[in-house]
């Protein structure tokens, strides 16, 4: 029998973000930046690979190192991180890892015969004369590679571009030969940066980072983070390097503009930066994003949802859920850790995880998903700082009978824990808690009605409590 999936899909204590999802012999790889828990910067350690059976999604396999940061000839004392990359199969059958060093603006390539097996530096994406891609007078800095092979060439996306930069114009496609690293056709710009988006149609979602490209039958899919950070938005063409027109959002990491469960501008978790693409697995299209933990910016993890696509291509934007790479429902009987929340807040709304100038750094007044230990550690992750009104929510589960919800708490805390369907909604059952050093567990009669619910768990009382599980029964 299947494991049920999570989000996130990954045990709690791994912090692979920038994901990058491909269907290779009926395995989905996941290729992406990795996160050092508790650390002071992104994409501090070497790149790991995660793969699971395309028709068992909770069933997630690490594969190990594939590359490191001192595998680059430009990083031997290994002082630049490895930013976001991404994975192609060539016209020889081999797998080339495309990734760009945090302090260069070029972009490097290993290559490797299997999917997840060591991957070895290969070279740099170069123009004919050998010239460095991004090196180049007015080229513009190489950065967040996108790749996908079609025949014997294949199509580099790059680009980072913040707000009102004027020397950054916008993603960028660029044409590589059969050779995987020489450019037969010189970049050319497929979405817009903010200041050049006048009468683009991106106003408001102008290109920032991370662009993802994917193909639909005859349409191609550029995935992005759009300059507002926490949400992924898409583009379509009939054609990979020119056309492309803004279609919408399909994630955001803090859930904006969806007003199906609540208004449209209220944010139900803290966003950050997003990174993340689509993929059909199985016959069934997910989007990978991820989201941000332990009260900064350093400390994200995958996440997927599964999307949808109307007649006409476009895809709906989906909401976060605990469940997503299930894709069903959550069985709602049994023990369930918290890190799973895909809602987190309090009555004061926080958009922004913080950092970048946007947003503040959350700090004990805000509750965050965390663990204990050191990164590499497998300590399962939990929520602390749930202070007055901090909510947890968890989407969604197929209840049937339920007659008693217990939690496990521990914390500088006197008060309850309000039990209810929905953030806003009555209270079915309250929990009362006091001060505890260990974690203990606590109890309530009470009915869950029948059918597809979420659950939400919000603190009433003084001091701070940490939520490491709850149990329906």
């Amino acid at each position: 029998m299947n494991k049920q999936g999570f989000n996130p899909y990954l045990p709690s204590w791994e912090y692979v973000p920038d994901s990058e999802p491909y269907v290779f012999n009926e395995r989905v790889y996941v290729y992406g930046s990795h996160d050092r828990y508790n650390g002071h910067a992104f994409c501090l350690n070497d790149y790991v690979c995660w793969s699971a059976p395309v028709n068992d999604l909770g069933n997630w396999r690490n594969e190990g190192v594939i590359y490191r940061k001192t595998d680059d000839p430009l990083n031997p004392n290994g002082h630049m991180c490895l930013y976001a990359p991404d994975v192609t199969r060539g016209p020889d059958g081999r797998y080339y890892l495309y990734y760009v060093l945090d302090k260069v603006p070029v972009v490097s390539v290993a290559v490797c015969d299997t999917p997840a097996g060591k991957y070895e530096f290969y070279g740099y994406v170069q123009y004919g004369d050998g010239t460095r891609l991004g090196e180049r007078e007015g080229d513009e800095p190489q950065f967040d590679p996108g790749v996908m092979t079609e025949g014997q060439h294949t199509y580099l996306y790059t680009g980072f571009c913040a707000a009102g930069d004027l020397s950054r114009h916008g993603a960028m496609a660029t044409m590589l030969g059969p050779d995987m690293l020489t450019i037969v056709e010189e970049p050319i710009f497929v979405a817009p940066s903010e200041p050049y988006s006048e009468g683009s149609g991106y106003e408001g979602h102008e290109f920032f980072e991370a662009p993802s490209i994917r193909k639909r039958g005859d349409t191609y899919y550029l995935v992005y983070s759009s300059i507002v950070m926490h949400e992924l938005c898409y583009a379509t063409s009939l054609f990979p390097n020119r056309g492309f027109t803004y279609q919408g959002v399909i994630v955001s990491n803090c859930d904006l503009h969806i007003d199906s469960y609540k208004p449209a501008d209220k944010p139900m978790y803290y966003g950050g930066n997003n990174h993340g693409s689509i993929v059909e697995i199985n016959g069934d299209w997910y989007v990978f994003y991820h989201r941000h933990t332990n009260g900064d910016a350093f400390n994200r993890q995958g996440c997927m949802e599964k999307i949808s696509f109307e007649e006409d291509g476009s895809i709906p934007q989906v909401e976060m859920t605990s469940c997503g790479s299930s894709g069903r429902p959550l069985e709602g009987k049994g023990e369930y850790p918290t890190y799973l929340a895909c809602n987190l807040l309090t009555r004061d709304d926080q958009k922004y995880t913080g950092g970048f100038g946007a947003g503040a750094w959350l700090d004990s007044r805000f509750p965050k998903i965390t663990q204990d230990g050191r990164d590499g550690d497998e300590e399962v992750g939990y929520i602390a700082n749930m202070v007055e009104s901090a909510t947890a929510g968890f989407k969604f589960f197929d209840c049937r009978g339920i007659r008693q919800v217990s939690i496990n708490v521990r914390g500088y805390c006197q008060g309850v824990f309000e039990i209810k369907t929905a953030w806003d909604g009555p209270v079915l059952g309250t929990i009362p808690v006091h001060f505890t050093n260990h974690w203990k567990l606590y109890s309530v009669e009470m009915t869950i009605p029948d059918g597809i619910q979420a659950l939400y768990f919000t603190y009433r009382g003084s001091g701070s409590a940490s939520l490491a599980s709850f149990i329906l029964a």
